[in-house]
Formats: structure tokens, sequence, C-alpha cells
């Protein structure tokens, strides 16, 4: 079972790696045009404090990779289950239909990796913001990044498996403006105590935990959510995004 897993995880990887430009081009534009002109022009024309780059940074990098492996698993499932049935060819190697699923997921997870690698140095170099992170801040880094990435390829999983291939762009023009906006990646969870109800309606948004989760290790002298929010948030969204995820896969792969 490892080794097929394996064998399906390589291939879709060097499928990645011939589409590496477009998919650069994807999880990295909007956020990089973002840094530059809220990062680096506006604070040069005083528009905003020079101190915003520092809260802006970790909601950049948590919203590329967050949205890359998103994705990542459900722009080809929703072709794989739709159009070309793609699909019926990995279900009939020697794995489960949950280990398909799971391949699928680790791909995101991968994906999204990459993304951040590209993303944090490029919009740091932009933003010229003073990072000073010792081996515990890395750690936490790490962590945060594996945790969000999974989270959110989960969270594709579930949305490539419930939505028809048809509407698949409507439900990301649905979705994901109301994530990116009321998902504190443009500004501190902790600030918004002085709308009590609106900064406890947003932990309904699993991009939260990410954005705070990258604000706790990237800048954590400024205001961020609580640690063990932070992860409890991020683990118990994926839990439950992987085990809906899986579950409406094989429901999908059994019809």
């Amino acid at each position: 079972m490892t080794a097929t897993m394996l064998a399906l995880l390589h291939r879709d990887l060097r499928v990645a790696r011939r589409e590496l430009p477009y998919f650069l081009l994807r999880t990295g534009l909007q956020p990089l045009l973002f840094t530059f002109i809220f990062g680096f022009v506006m604070p040069r024309l005083g528009i905003i404090q020079r101190g915003y780059t520092g809260m802006l940074l970790p909601g950049i990098l948590g919203l590329s990779m967050t949205l890359s492996s998103m994705q990542a698993v459900a722009l080809p499932l929703v072709i794989d289950f739709g159009w070309t049935k793609e699909i019926e060819d990995r279900l009939l190697a020697p794995i489960s239909i949950s280990g398909v699923a799971i391949e699928k997921i680790l791909v995101g997870i991968l994906q999204a990796m990459i993304a951040g690698l590209v993303v944090l140095p490029l919009a740091w170099l932009l933003m010229g913001v003073h990072l000073s992170l010792g081996f515990l801040d890395i750690v936490q880094l790490v962590l945060v990044a594996i945790l969000s990435s999974w989270l959110f390829a989960a969270f594709g999983m579930v949305v490539a498996t419930v939505v028809e291939p048809q509407q698949i762009g409507l439900v990301f023009n649905a979705l994901l403006a109301p994530m990116i906006f009321f998902g504190c990646a443009y500004y501190p969870w902790a600030t918004l105590h002085v709308l009590p109800w609106f900064q406890r309606a947003v932990l309904l948004n699993p991009l939260v935990y990410a954005s705070e989760g990258f604000r706790l290790a990237l800048t954590p002298g400024m205001p961020h959510m609580s640690p063990w929010l932070v992860y409890g948030g991020l683990i118990g969204f994926s839990l439950l995004f992987t085990w809906l995820g899986l579950r409406k896969f094989e429901q999908r792969a059994v019809d």
C-alpha cells in the first residue's frame, strides 16, 4: 500500500513539476501584488504606517499557502470526477479508496509548502520586515505551515466532492472572498476586541487560525491569538475536514 501511494504521489508531483510556472503564477501573483502595493508602495507614500507590514506578512503567507493547498486538491479532483473520469484509473490501483484520497491531501500539503517557500522570502524582501526568529519560532512556523496546509487540502477535498463540476467556479468565487476578508489575513484577530460579536463570529472561519498561527510564529511581539486556540483550531478543523473529505470521496468514488 505504501509503495502504491508513493507511486501515485510521484506521478502527481511529476505533473506538478511540468506545470510549475502556471502553479507559481496561480499561487503567487495575487499575494505578491498585494504585498507590493500595501507592503512596499503605500508605506512609502505615507498612506499607511510602516508597522502594518509586520502584521501583513504572516497573513500574506497564510493566504498564499492555504489557497494553494486548497486549489491543488479541489481543481484536479473536479476534473477527475467530472469530465475526464481519470479518477477511475486511480481507483484500480492496489490501494484502498481512502488511500487514494489521502494521497491527494499529501499532494496539496507539498504544493502549499512549495508556495510558502517561494512567497515568504519575496514578500519579506519587498516589505523589509525585520524578523528575529529563534529555534522555537522556526519550529512553530513549520508546524503551523504543515497544519494549515493539511487543513485546507482536506477542505479542498470536501469542496471538490460536494460541488458539481459545472458549479465549482461559482462556489470558489462565493466562498473565497468572505473567507479571505474575514480570515484575519490583513488584520490581527486580537485587535477585533472592539467588535466582540465580530471577533467571535470569525472563529468559524478556518483561515483565521492559519493567519494567526503564522503571526504567532513570525511576529510574536505583535498582537496575536493565544497558541492553544491557534493549534486547537488548526487541528480541530483539519480532523473535521479530513473525516468529511474521506467520507465524501468514498461516496463519490462508489457512485
